[in-house]
């Protein structure tokens, strides 16, 4: 018999701790959730298998990727492929879980360097607070104490007029300085689903019966040059965001999203109950991505 070590069960706080907070953020998540529960598709929400998380950050010295993936990596993540957009000034990696049962994550960055003078401006008036990295700070084997990190303010409030600033030139970066590391998105496998349920396009009949908006930017279904990774997602929920000053203003908070990773050709005569992740097609697709990103955007957000 074999016990999980010591990084696992830390890894599990902190996964629990951002689905807790995340689910109460995102009101989409339980109704989704309830609908599936009271259909039969699943007994319980334990029978999900999430498929990824998603962070955001600032691509500056001191935070950006080069500091949140010391956080997952320390739990045995694996950092995969990069991916580049350019229209969005993005970069973007994924890392592959410790165990099957663990969510990849998907992590990206604002190419702060690209964006204008003035929104360049902006951005490190608030990220030059962080002096040091804080990842290095951080007890990464005290899995309360990083949950709390990720839900912890790095840099003092925006205000609306700087928050706006940004929004006209990158939504990414308008997104990130109210919102900072709360966890963008989580992924719901719908492969995995009872049939009826398990391709994307199903999935997303039952979600729209349920009166879930769906983001439309490329198409409500975003497929894969190669066929084998289709995914879509809901239009983020807006949130009241209490600004410097004590100003509110509805902004974009977080979505969910929904992937259907189709078996490999080589797999295609495996029995269905022998298939696992690893049969599967695996990694993302920068197009399918770029359009996800969108959720956020008030071009999906305004419908």
């Amino acid at each position: 018999m074999s016990f999980p070590d010591q990084n696992t069960i830390t890894l599990d706080v902190v996964l629990e701790g951002l689905m807790r907070r995340y689910q109460d953020r995102v009101p989409d998540v339980n109704i989704i959730l309830t609908a599936m529960v009271s259909e039969g598709i699943i007994e319980s929400e334990s029978a999900i298998e999430n498929d990824h998380i998603a962070f955001r950050t600032m691509g500056v010295p001191q935070l950006g990727i080069s500091s949140f993936e010391k956080i997952f990596q320390h739990y045995g993540y694996e950092k995969r492929d990069h991916y580049f957009f350019e229209g969005k000034k993005l970069d973007a990696w994924w890392y592959s879980p410790p165990r099957e049962t663990d969510p990849r994550i998907f992590v990206s960055e604002l190419r702060v360097g690209d964006l204008s003078e003035e929104s360049q401006r902006i951005i490190k008036s608030y990220t030059d607070e962080v002096i040091n990295d804080p990842a290095d700070d951080l007890d990464l084997n005290d899995g309360k104490a990083v949950d709390a990190f990720l839900h912890t303010p790095l840099w003092r409030t925006p205000t609306i007029s700087d928050y706006l600033t940004l929004l006209k030139e990158s939504e990414y970066a308008a997104w990130v300085i109210y919102n900072r590391y709360y966890l963008n998105h989580f992924t719901i496998s719908v492969h995995n689903l009872p049939k009826g349920y398990n391709t994307v396009a199903d999935f997303n009949t039952f979600l729209e019966k349920h009166g879930i908006i769906l983001n439309t930017a490329g198409g409500k279904i975003k497929t894969s040059p190669d066929g084998d990774l289709i995914q879509s997602a809901t239009v983020a929920q807006m949130i009241e965001a209490e600004f410097e000053g004590g100003e509110t203003y509805e902004i974009s908070g977080s979505y969910v999203e929904f992937a259907e990773r189709r078996v490999l050709p080589e797999f295609a005569n495996l029995p269905a109950d022998q298939i696992s992740r690893k049969n599967r097609r695996d990694g993302f697709e920068a197009a399918n991505a770029d359009k996800i990103f969108e959720s956020t955007y008030t071009t999906q957000t305004g419908k």
